[in-house]
């Protein structure tokens, strides 16, 4: 007997504030059943059509094979996305990514991702997309992503604010004239998840159509900070490596330590953060870079729950 395959999940349209907020999940029983990521706005997400510029792209070589991380940032935030080992079809396009990326080359990117998830001890549960697809794209295509993602938004805030009177189940929903396509996930959403104030999805929707009309250049500044970012990381041979304008002050790993716990705020603290407070501080990035691998990799005072997000154990 053949075993039976649910119907092809639709890749949703979203944000990434959205679905780096989500902490609720929803585990497949069967073979072959989806599994999901409920956000707060009620998208039951199994796959994802995300865009953003690249931000960061890192390859690990592993007993399995290589696999490769980053992120992808749009107004709102950063997508995390991943290619895994055992998805071989993939290394060619990603080494080529790579190779543009380390170069110093930033690009608008968008992907097809399935929903991924880890959990730490404490119950925090961190996002990411296991990249199914992917594609570098201009910037009208760029435009065109952000508008379905802000139309998909706000038809899901508004399903929220109509929902907020109702009972949390899908059929008083349904009837009380939610989307049946919303419903299910909106009512899990509004059993898991405290109330909560949508200025910060409106404020990204805005920000997301602004970019998207042109009369926002956000898009071209965030491609031009990455590239200078990237240009202030090499250093000509033989040029004398720039001093810090301070003298470092303390011990590194305990200033490190402390940027976590003052920028976690449940989700981990960011790698750049990390390092921009080291430098801060007097450190040279170098320095906080292999501070930061030998607290993971070797004294295990740190942890990365999800790429380019610390934790302190």
């Amino acid at each position: 007997m053949e075993s039976r395959r649910s119907p092809r999940q639709t890749a949703i349209r979203m944000l990434a504030q959205e679905y780096s907020d989500a902490s609720l999940t929803e585990m497949g029983t069967g073979e072959f059943d989806p599994s999901f990521v409920i956000t707060k706005l009620g998208a039951r997400v199994n796959r994802a059509l995300v865009a953003g510029v690249i931000d960061r792209l890192e390859r690990r070589d592993g007993d399995n094979g290589p696999s490769y991380s980053g992120h992808i940032r749009d107004p709102t935030g950063n997508h995390v996305f991943n290619i895994a080992p055992f998805q071989e079809e993939m290394h060619p396009e990603a080494e080529e990514l790579l190779a543009r990326f380390e170069s110093g080359d930033r690009f608008l990117m968008s992907l097809v991702g399935k929903a991924r998830w880890f959990e730490t001890e404490d119950g925090g549960v961190f996002t990411s997309l296991r990249v199914e697809q992917l594609a570098i794209i201009d910037k009208e295509r760029y435009s065109r992503w952000l508008v379905e993602a802000a139309e998909a938004t706000l038809r899901r805030m508004k399903a929220y604010e109509d929902s907020v009177e109702l009972d949390a189940n899908s059929q008083a929903l349904i009837n009380g004239g939610i989307p049946a396509d919303i419903a299910n996930g909106m009512a899990q959403a509004r059993s898991h998840y405290p109330e909560f104030d949508l200025e910060n999805y409106r404020v990204g929707v805005l920000q997301a159509l602004s970019i998207a009309s042109g009369r926002s250049s956000m898009a071209e500044a965030e491609l031009e900070m990455s590239r200078s970012e990237s240009e202030s990381d090499k250093v000509e041979p033989g040029a004398p490596e720039p001093k810090s304008p301070i003298e470092p002050t303390g011990d590194i790993s305990m200033t490190i330590i402390n940027a976590i716990k003052s920028a976690d705020g449940g989700q981990g603290a960011e790698y750049d953060t990390i390092i921009l407070t080291c430098v801060q501080s007097g450190f040279s990035r170098e320095e906080a870079e292999d501070a930061i691998e030998g607290m993971r990799d070797v004294d295990g005072t740190i942890i990365e729950p999800r790429f380019g997000f610390f934790q302190v154990l």
